[in-house]
């Protein structure tokens, strides 16, 4: 009689364990197929579904490298040319252009032509610095006007030069703008009036001379402005009051532009007084005491 005995599957040992046998384990035939159809079905539908993810390998964080400069050795070397003008302040700017424009008048012309037109506040604000470097250099307490006068020298005529040259900028043909030249004139004039007056007449010949520009100055707007409007903007804007004034402080230095302003706007004043009109019909006013050549006497108080 045969006895049928259950296929016992094949042991192998674990390389790493010691060689035992396990307890023998019954397992039907029937189990075993099943078991084998269900891994091939498994592994059927992995290879054939679209929806398998592929495996996920580790990605690796790349770090930002530091720049290096081959082939560089490190050295001592000049700045770049953006680095230095960034290190130079506006006076050391100024006189590395303007070296450069001396050396180079094509460079000059250029500069000159695209540099903007500058505005009198700009060009106030520049005499002031002038007018501050002057009052540094005047010496305290009384001394002598020659001590006095080469203590100031170098700041007065650099001061007296720098209005000779700012002022043509204001004036006709120029400038356009009447009142913008008025306005200019105005402060420059009062500018002079600070200038050092010395005992001596040969260090006053700096004053004198910037009084005697500054009026002609004044005399060509005058005539200027007269041509627009007829002067009424001088007359309404006062500006014969304002040039009174100035003459006045002056000592009757502003001659021509006292002359220019009685011959452009003198009319005004006459043509008022005739109709009985407007504040000039006062004979007392700056107008008519221009007009009549009595500004400056003295007046009298009380009853005559």
């Amino acid at each position: 009689m045969n006895v049928l005995l259950s296929p016992q599957p094949p042991f192998f040992p674990h390389q790493h364990e010691p060689s035992r046998r396990s307890p023998p384990r019954t397992m039907s035939h029937y189990t075993m197929a099943s078991r084998k159809r269900k891994a091939d079905d498994d592994d059927n539908e992995m290879s054939v579904s679209p929806t398998g993810s592929p495996a996920i390998h580790p990605r690796q964080l790349s770090r930002p490298s530091k720049k290096v400069r081959a082939g560089i050795e490190l050295a001592g070397r000049p700045l770049p040319l953006p680095r230095l003008l960034e290190t130079l302040d506006k006076t050391q700017l100024r006189a590395v252009l303007q070296t450069i424009c001396e050396r180079h008048p094509d460079i000059g012309h250029e500069v000159m032509t695209s540099a903007p037109r500058p505005s009198a506040n700009g060009a106030l604000e520049v005499l002031g610095e002038y007018q501050d470097k002057l009052r540094a250099a005047i010496p305290f307490g009384n001394s002598s006007s020659e001590y006095t006068y080469y203590r100031v020298k170098q700041p007065l005529m650099a001061l007296v030069d720098a209005l000779g040259d700012f002022t043509p900028q204001f004036l006709p043909p120029v400038e356009q703008q009447t009142t913008v030249s008025l306005e200019y004139l105005n402060h420059a004039t009062k500018i002079i009036h600070d200038l050092p007056d010395f005992d001596s007449q040969q260090y006053r010949h700096h004053k004198d001379g910037a009084y005697d520009e500054i009026s002609r100055a004044w005399a060509l707007v005058i005539t200027e402005a007269a041509k627009r409007g007829g002067g009424f903007h001088l007359h309404n804007g006062k500006w014969d009051q304002v040039l009174a004034r100035h003459n006045q402080q002056s000592g009757g230095k502003l001659e021509q532009a006292m002359n220019a302003m009685i011959n452009e706007v003198g009319w005004i004043g006459a043509n008022q007084n005739s109709h009985g009109q407007g504040s000039s019909s006062d004979p007392n006013s700056i107008l008519n005491q221009l007009i009549n050549g009595t500004y400056g006497a003295p007046v009298q108080v009380g009853p005559f």
